[in-house]
């Protein structure tokens, strides 16, 4: 009708159209953020919705992901409304087409969750971020990729990089083994592949892979198109600032979500090079909070210690401060081999000692997984009674925990102050992650961190409570 907005779905020019154009039996698509995965994906069983026999089932790793702001649910009620789909949530997250066509989601948090799809026939396999699925996962839900609704089976799959994936070396022939980027002029082109006795072999034809073990209807079709950030046009001009997003990224991370590198990963030198640290010889009068964050040597730091003896483990405490410019401070290092009793001793001693120079510091200990880690937890809170104290246990690898302060770090916004620890401290955050101690580092990285989560600040000059600084978060 007359003055009734038209709304165009489909692809946009280039990578996206190049996805739901191949015919490749295996596509994988993307190879960075920001270039229109998820939706291109979303995309692809639309043009089955009209086959009553047809199914699709979305895959992420966890449910979380598929449910969590912006992710897969909310870019679908974007989209499938507009062609008559019915949402559903329960008993699992699935779209229903007039027609009895259907798309669902699920997740593979585990290994044994492949069981769960024992005699499944989907036409349509599709995988969001491939590189958080194993080789296993994927290969047993290729034997689900079965049709007999007339569609032809087949998987899609999105990805960012990630060198030390399986899809990594999946993926190698469409890749500058040298440089890591994508070569383009291999983008969308496709190559034969057989499994056979779990070794994947591949060919430039079919014909090249037929053998008395291997039959042509053994044989598949696999692509790799890339695609970036500029792809995605729409986005560029909805979100302007995501490009500055990405580029204010650590430089290893940089490289992969915007520049959709396929080799680089942590090296010393990479994470927090010597030459971005900013020394200096005064502490600032604008430090708006304070965190004491203690490393303490692990229970396997601490049984290596033992086997080689080495003698006790190292602990680090690491004081790091935020200005009110934004930026950050690393005005004390504590770092030695100590016993248990010295351990509780210095930290004990320094949460009084930084409380008598710089006033409120938060203390943040990090505690070990299990009982024995909450124990010795409780303990410190105890011991620190009357302080700012918080236990947390840590999540994810070192790496990637050090993330945000490795991004602030070589963006040059990181202080340093010139004492007796500023030379070993440099030596050990330049040589991570391939040092052999990296207590500093980690301890660094949980001070970064709290400051992130932490909402409080110093206390308020009651002579000035217009100061933007002093209000809480």
């Amino acid at each position: 009708m007359k003055g009734e907005e038209v709304i165009r779905i489909g692809p946009q020019p280039g990578p996206q159209e190049a996805l739901l154009s191949t015919s490749a039996d295996i596509c994988i698509y993307g190879g960075a953020a920001g270039g229109g995965k998820s939706y291109a994906l979303l995309l692809e069983p639309i043009r089955h919705i009209n086959n009553p026999g047809f199914g699709a089932v979305v895959f992420r790793k966890n449910a979380n992901q598929i449910m969590a702001e912006g992710g897969l649910w909310d870019t679908s009620m974007a989209i499938y409304p507009l062609i008559g789909g019915i949402s559903k949530q329960t008993p699992t997250a699935t779209w229903n087409f007039p027609s009895g066509a259907k798309v669902s989601f699920s997740h593979m948090q585990l290994e044994k969750d492949v069981l769960s799809w024992q005699g499944s026939q989907i036409p349509l396999i599709a995988f969001d971020e491939l590189t958080h699925f194993s080789q296993s996962q994927f290969f047993y839900m290729l034997s689900r990729n079965r049709s007999v609704c007339g569609v032809r089976p087949y998987v899609r799959a999105t990805t960012n990089p990630d060198v030390d994936s399986w899809v990594a070396d999946f993926i190698s022939w469409w890749i500058d083994q040298d440089t890591g980027y994508a070569i383009l002029e291999r983008s969308g082109k496709i190559r034969y592949m057989a499994r056979l006795a779990g070794e994947i072999i591949w060919g430039d034809s079919p014909e090249e892979l037929v053998n008395d073990e291997i039959d042509l209807e053994d044989v598949k079709t696999v692509t790799f198109i890339a695609s970036k950030l500029s792809d995605n046009q729409i986005l560029m001009k909805a979100d302007p600032g995501y490009m500055s997003n990405l580029k204010a990224l650590s430089l290893v991370e940089r490289e992969r979500l915007l520049e959709g590198n396929w080799k680089i990963r942590p090296a010393a030198g990479l994470i927090f090079p010597s030459g971005k640290a900013n020394l200096i010889d005064v502490l600032p009068s604008d430090v708006i909070r304070w965190i004491r964050a203690w490393d303490m040597a692990a229970t396997e730091d601490k049984a290596e210690s033992k086997k080689n003896n080495t003698g006790p483990a190292h602990t680090a405490g690491v004081l790091i401060g935020k200005t009110r410019s934004g930026r950050f401070i690393i005005g004390d290092v504590i770092d030695r081999a100590m016993s248990a009793s010295d351990v509780r001793n210095t930290v004990k001693n320094t949460a009084i000692l930084d409380r008598d120079k710089y006033k409120r510091v938060r203390t943040r200990i990090s505690q070990d997984p299990g009982q024995a880690g909450k124990d010795q937890a409780e303990q410190y809170i105890k011991l620190l009674s009357g302080f700012d104290v918080v236990a947390k246990r840590e999540s994810g690898d070192k790496v990637t925990r050090a993330e945000g302060l490795a991004a602030q770090w070589q963006a040059g916004n990181v202080d340093i102050l010139m004492a007796d620890w500023t030379e070993a401290y440099l030596k050990q955050m330049d040589n991570f992650p391939e040092g052999k101690l990296k207590d500093m580092v980690d301890a660094s990285a949980n001070g970064f961190n709290e400051i992130g989560e932490s909402q409080v600040s110093m206390l308020p000059d009651l002579s000035d409570l217009s100061k933007e600084s002093y209000w809480r978060g």
